[in-house]
Order: structure tokens, then C-alpha cells, then sequence
């Protein structure tokens, strides 16, 4: 169950770090309503994760590593931001450290 809600509160932030970009400085009400209610709960599905035990290390990694990766090739697609080599590297480093993080003993 933790890793359900944890996965909930990845998707969450990454609509709303997505949104973020498109509320234009929260100049886009509608936008703007979509940034404040996804980080509102994805931080309330990340503290039912800890509430579940899983260990606050792995549980964070996990949330923004996987997320990190998410948003960069999200804006790669679909804002028009580049994604170079350096920034594939980047990403795969990422995914590599969250790997490590769930072998070295995370609930």
C-alpha cells in the first residue's frame, strides 16, 4: 500500500510541477488552482507513506529522484525544453541512486 500511495504522490507533484509552468507565474487562475491542490496532495499521500513506516530516505528518493526524471522528459516532449545527453546522463544517475537507495535495505 505505501508504494501505491507513494507512486499517487509522485504523479501529483509532477501534474503540479507541470502546471507550475503553465499557470505563467500564476498569472493563469485556473493553472494556479491545479499547482496548489497537487502539491497539497502529493505532500499529504508522502506523509500517509511515512505514516505506513516506510523509512524517510528511501520514501523522499524515490519521490523526487522518480520525479526529477519525470519532469525532465515531460519538458522535453511537451514544453519544448531540450533534452541533451548531459541531461540523459543526468537522469539515468538519478534512477541508478534511487535503485541503490531501495537495495541498501527500504521498506
Amino acid at each position: 500500500m505505501a508504494w501505491l500511495l507513494l507512486f499517487g504522490a509522485i504523479a501529483t507533484e509532477v501534474v503540479a510541477t507541470s502546471a507550475l509552468k503553465l499557470s505563467n507565474g500564476f498569472s493563469h487562475l485556473g493553472w494556479s488552482v491545479v499547482v496548489a491542490v497537487g502539491y497539497v496532495a502529493s505532500f499529504v499521500l508522502l506523509a500517509q507513506v511515512l505514516k505506513l513506516h516506510m523509512d524517510v530516505g528511501t520514501a523522499y528518493a524515490v519521490w523526487s529522484g522518480v520525479g526529477t526524471a519525470a519532469i525532465a522528459l515531460i519538458g522535453a516532449l511537451f514544453l519544448g525544453e531540450s533534452l541533451t545527453l548531459v541531461k540523459v546522463a543526468g537522469i539515468l544517475l538519478i534512477v541508478c541512486g534511487v535503485v541503490v537507495l531501495n537495495l541498501a535495505g527500504g521498506h
